[in-house]
């Protein structure tokens, strides 16, 4: 399963058509919600022919729904729990996001890719790297998008612990061997993690195994990987898939809640101030119009109607006439999405966050400005 970037989403993002809507199609394919193929397709169906409905007969939306359709009957679900389609038939857009994470089922027909679900799914899953060592074994993992990808293979076969009872006899010598031993094999082991990350980046590092080796280990990572250093696990390096999984998920939300807390505090305080910082959805959409948003702060399944231009793209809060240009608004449905989607065309930071009292207290939207 391909991994999606941030980068990949903002090049979605800006990706504009002017030759016929963009349709935006969101699954939830879970097989837990939903077992037998035959009833998805039929929740598909239902969910395309009211896409159908509002496209007005345009034929390049109605050969995009013809595709999804088709695509939907071929899904492998056994890891495939969500899927985010954009496609446009008179562009030749056709690109499909499988996610092992469920997401909300929705189809959204605009000029642009509607990417704020997939954006919200990538914050909050933030990749972490799982590290496990003892003295015979050093393990690998990554944890991406719920997904736990072993990459062990790049450790060498097991070593032959140096503990015998005769070797033991040796008193100095022998702890002096069983010392080296160790330090080699931790040094070893910090290389393949340095290896993987290089291959494969992940955002946090967490290492498990006895403080004898675990000290050591952190020593000796390259510094790029010390930075990303989150703590230990209490997990054995011989230990099962899905404890590995747990403990890292674990660490995955456990490091992405302390993150936007942060965040949300820094937005709480430039708030107070009064200087940049603003709450709630009209005063951010009046400073994204002005391109003054750094970082754009919005909580999770906040959904709100609103407006916009269809000659200049500006967005509004309250209708009907644009400020901008005069001209009759359009209503749309979720004026949320559309300024997620706003904030990465302009490359601002767009944070979705779950749980956060603070933000929903100052109105469920806010944003921390450039001046």
């Amino acid at each position: 399963m391909a991994v999606i970037t941030e980068s990949a989403i903002r090049d979605l993002a800006a990706t504009r058509s002017e030759k016929a809507p963009v349709t935006s199609c969101y699954l939830d394919v879970d097989g837990g919600r939903v077992a037998r193929q035959r009833d998805l397709e039929h929740e598909v169906d239902v969910l395309l022919k009211t896409a159908r409905a509002r496209s007005g007969g345009h034929a390049s939306v109605a050969a995009d729904l013809r595709r999804i359709a088709d695509h939907v009957r071929g899904i492998d679900r056994s890891r495939v729990r969500g899927v985010a389609i954009f496609a446009c038939a008179a562009d030749g857009l056709w690109r499909v996001v499988e996610l092992p994470v469920p997401v909300r089922s929705r189809v959204v027909l605009e000029q642009a890719p509607v990417v704020g679900q997939l954006e919200s799914v990538v914050r909050a899953h933030p990749s972490v790297g799982v590290l496990l060592v003892d003295r015979q074994l050093g393990r690998m993992f990554v944890l991406e998008l719920g997904e736990l990808i072993e990459r062990s293979e790049l450790l060498d076969e097991p070593l032959r612990d140096v503990d015998g009872r005769g070797e033991r006899d040796r008193g100095g010598e022998h702890a002096q061997a069983v010392e080296a031993r160790n330090l080699a094999h931790v040094r070893h082991v910090a290389e393949v993690a340095f290896a993987v990350w290089r291959q494969h980046p992940f955002a946090h590092l967490v290492v498990a195994g006895p403080d004898d080796l675990a000290g050591p280990l952190e020593v000796a990572l390259h510094p790029y990987l010390r930075q990303r250093l989150r703590g230990r696990l209490p997990v054995p390096a011989t230990a099962g898939r899905d404890e590995v999984l747990a403990a890292a998920r674990r660490v995955e939300s456990a490091v992405e809640q302390r993150r936007q807390a942060a965040v949300v505090g820094q937005l709480r305080e430039a708030v107070a101030a009064g200087r940049r910082g603003v709450a709630g959805l009209p005063a951010v959409v009046d400073a994204l119009g002005a391109h003054r948003v750094d970082t754009l702060l919005v909580s999770a399944g906040f959904r709100a109607p609103g407006w916009r231009c269809p000659g200049c793209g500006g967005l509004a809060a309250m209708g009907r006439r644009c400020r901008s240009c005069g001209r009759e608004m359009a209503e749309v449905e979720d004026l949320v999405e559309q300024v997620v989607e706003e904030a990465l065309v302009q490359a601002c930071t767009v944070e979705i966050c779950a749980g956060n009292a603070d933000l929903d207290v100052m109105g469920r939207a806010g944003a921390l400005l450039r001046y």
